[in-house]
């Protein structure tokens, strides 16, 4: 990224505030939302996946404990004494958090084995191979947003199946979102699935990270000290926002943001082919 002029360092830091608000406030979309936007500034995935992958892991991890942090304390008495008794209403309330522990490890279990071949096929693609296959599989989940459609599981082997597929995309590109919040989203409590969602990015990118220091691929560590700004400054409008999204459906929302990427994985395409 030393190589890049001065409008396309504003633009960057445009995109990576759009990433970091569409991350907190949805809880999915940091990549699959942002990714294709800058492709359009400079044409390689590997450039931007590791500050991608690094925001992930800082900011998913931080809203996680101040979610929790938050909870511990509502659980407190007045005075700060905590909570005592005995009872099914006393466990229940010292095991309120707000990550579905048990059924990630269960999503987990299914997507490993799919998100390391996804890592290992991320070093073998050409750039260009690879950024055609980020702006087609964009341009599917836009047409889902537009047509208010996303994708559904109706049993456990469709589970299955989009797991499975949405952990070796999330291991060539981090935008296998769209897949596994379709199976998440009818398993998990609406007000745990964003930071359920934010335990399974965490631990999904760090076998991603660790691959890209393993391979010895430039981290752009240098970026991260003004890049992470810009994230924060999205992420906090973002939680603004999901506070919204948990009362209301925003349909709407989502269509005029899948015309935006159709629009934009479109001249992606067209750019990649010529």
């Amino acid at each position: 990224m030393s190589d890049l002029s001065l409008i396309q360092y504003v633009l960057i830091a445009l995109i990576f505030i759009w990433s970091g608000f569409v991350r907190s406030g949805l809880g999915f979309g940091g990549a699959v939302l942002s990714l294709p936007f800058l492709l359009l500034v400079k044409d390689d995935p590997l450039v931007f996946l590791p500050i991608i992958a690094v925001h992930l892991l800082v900011f998913s991890s931080l809203t996680i404990w101040m979610n929790n942090r938050g909870n511990r304390k509502s659980r407190d008495g007045a005075g700060g004494e905590k909570l005592t008794g005995f009872g099914p209403d006393a466990s229940a309330k010292m095991q309120e958090g707000t990550v579905d522990w048990t059924y990630l490890w269960r999503m987990l279990g299914i997507m490993l084995v799919p998100k390391l071949i996804g890592v290992f096929g991320l070093f073998t693609l050409p750039p260009n191979v690879l950024s055609a296959i980020i702006f087609v599989i964009v341009a599917i989940y836009s047409v889902s947003y537009i047509l208010n459609r996303p994708f559904r599981s109706n049993s456990k082997a469709v589970d299955v199946a989009l797991l499975m597929i949405g952990g070796y995309i999330s291991g060539t590109s981090l935008i296998g979102a769209p897949l596994i919040i379709a199976v998440a989203a009818q398993h998990v409590a609406r007000e745990k699935l964003r930071d359920t969602l934010f335990g399974l990015w965490f631990i999904l990118v760090f076998i991603k990270l660790a691959a890209f220091i393993w391979v010895g691929l430039d981290l752009q560590l240098i970026h991260h000290l003004w890049l992470l700004p810009c994230a924060a400054i999205g992420h906090m409008i973002g939680l603004r926002f999901h506070d919204g999204i948990l009362k209301a459906e925003t349909p709407v929302f989502f269509r005029m943001l899948g015309i935006v990427l159709l629009a934009v994985s479109s001249v992606g395409m067209v750019s990649v082919l010529i």
